[in-house]
């Protein structure tokens, strides 16, 4: 069509489907975008808030964490104190975009071009989500969770199933596998324990669960642990998955808490590459977005009033409070992922000799958009700032580094901006984005099987800084509640 593809504010789903199909061609065909097919739903805000409760997921079980949420955040949005988010984005194959209905059309057409081609496009192509995480099978696998966890609820009691959860929750960021993947048993052990469990489950069969909804099926039977050459155990230790081991190896659970264990471990492996790459998820989506939506005004595609609002959203979104403003709290992630994507655009088509020095292997070299594709497949939040942060957007946002030790008084400036400066900025700023840093490290350590079973757990500390007494005294109660006997810590130093 000739014309802008919209002139008011008001919005059919005619005009979304126009406005979508011209942002998938520029998408596509202009920054030769690779995505998900995309599923486009608009919600209502009271739907908005309860997807926040529920992580942002379409099907999540019960818990009441979740409606403590919820209330929270009914509460401050009905008093005016925050504002909902324009849109929600779901790692999934199809992807699954949630809009707003309160939106204008600008801010349908912008959250489209974020979300469903930005978000998108990250989604499917870095190597973590390729890693860790299954698209295909994660819709699924949440409806079976609800289905699961209503199913034992029912049978078990709600208090028993949320004891569980409890301690599951509290466990998810000690849940996950960081450095290799779970272990794969052979195709003949698959056999061997789905044998086990139907043999379980034709003897645990009980008239009660013919009263459930079709598709829910009783717990299975718990899993064996592989024996090693003398008859017991092969623990594999140390363990970093606390989750996984306690779901493996637990003396005190039954079948069907393993199972949610296993649940909540999958939720916490699913959401862990997003955790490592909020600064380069964020950013794909706003420069994404932001070329999307100046092309479709370059074409006449929007008017002069919908690229007014579009940069009046756009440069909220990437604005970044000094370090003395009262909203500071931290580096935007908006901010910075795109500030340096936009950079590496001007890098590879216009690049200065400070460029040349600093990234010699693309300044100039005009594909912008392959040199991007290429950091988005295949980099983390760490290892882009720290290979691809330049000194303009240094200086740009003004970044320094200061020194914190604690036998000094005051703060110091350790680092500015000149060449040494630079690149120890680039660096201390990288190590804030590693989860490594910021996740303590805790693993098992050992375990009396044949004593009084008492597990050892590990803390290996950063910078030997130690867990905070009341968190951690909390946590390891829950630690015990699913182990089933005592459990020690021990804190380590790190190297």
């Amino acid at each position: 069509m000739s014309g802008p593809l919209f002139t008011e504010a008001e919005w059919d789903f005619e005009v979304l489907d126009r406005t979508y199909k011209a942002i998938e061609d520029i998408a596509l065909g202009d920054l030769k975008l690779d995505v998900y097919p995309n599923q486009i739903e608009v919600i209502s805000s009271e739907q908005m808030l309860d997807a926040y409760s529920s992580l942002g997921m379409p099907l999540m079980y019960n818990h009441w964490s979740f409606g403590k949420l919820f209330a929270r955040e009914e509460t401050l949005y009905r008093a005016g104190y925050t504002a909902l988010a324009y849109e929600i984005v779901i790692n999934s194959n199809p992807c699954i975009s949630y809009l707003l209905e309160e939106n204008t059309m600008t801010m349908q057409a912008l959250v489209m071009a974020h979300a469903a081609f930005g978000h998108n496009h990250f989604f499917k192509n870095n190597y973590l989500f390729q890693q860790w995480t299954n698209a295909e099978g994660i819709l699924d696998y949440l409806a079976f969770a609800k289905k699961y966890i209503a199913a034992c609820e029912e049978k078990y009691g709600r208090d028993e199933v949320e004891a569980i959860l409890d301690s599951a929750h509290a466990l998810m960021d000690q849940g996950v596998f960081r450095y290799q993947r779970p272990p794969r048993p052979s195709k003949e052990r698959v056999l061997e324990k789905h044998k086990r469990r139907v043999a379980y489950a034709e003897e645990a069969y009980s008239e009660l669960w013919r009263t459930l909804p079709a598709g829910i099926e009783p717990p299975g039977a718990p899993p064996t642990p592989d024996p090693d050459e003398n008859g017991g155990p092969d623990l594999k230790l140390p363990e970093e998955n606390l989750l996984y081991f306690l779901e493996k190896n637990s003396p005190a659970l039954k079948a069907w808490q393993r199972e949610i264990l296993r649940i909540v471990r999958n939720l916490a492996q699913y959401f862990y590459p997003q955790r490592q790459t909020k600064v380069m998820n964020e950013g794909c989506a706003t420069f994404v977005h932001h070329e999307i939506m100046n092309l479709m005004f370059d074409r006449g595609l929007i008017t002069e009033g919908s690229i007014l609002e579009f940069l009046h959203s756009h440069t909220s979104v990437v604005f970044q409070p000094d370090f003395d403003d009262r909203r500071f709290s931290q580096i935007n992630p908006y901010a910075l992922g795109y500030a340096m994507m936009a950079d590496i655009k001007r890098i590879c088509l216009d690049p200065t000799e400070e460029d040349r020095d600093w990234f010699p292997q693309f300044a100039g070299c005009g594909d912008w958009v392959g040199t991007l594709k290429n950091a988005w497949a295949n980099f983390r939040d760490e290892s882009f700032v720290e290979q691809f942060l330049s000194p303009k957007v240094m200086r740009d946002l003004r970044l320094f580094q200061l020194s914190d030790k604690a036998e000094d008084a005051v703060f110091r400036v350790a680092s500015i901006h000149n060449e040494t400066g630079y690149r120890k900025i680039r660096s201390a700023l990288a190590r804030q984005y590693d989860t490594g840093v910021a996740d303590p490290n805790i693993q098992v350590a050992d375990v009396d099987l044949k004593g009084d079973r008492k597990l050892f757990l590990e803390h290996r500390m950063h910078r030997g800084i130690p867990l905070h007494d009341s968190t951690r005294d909390m946590v390891l109660a829950h630690v015990e509640r699913l182990w089933g006997h005592d459990v020690m810590l021990e804190e380590v130093a790190g190297d």
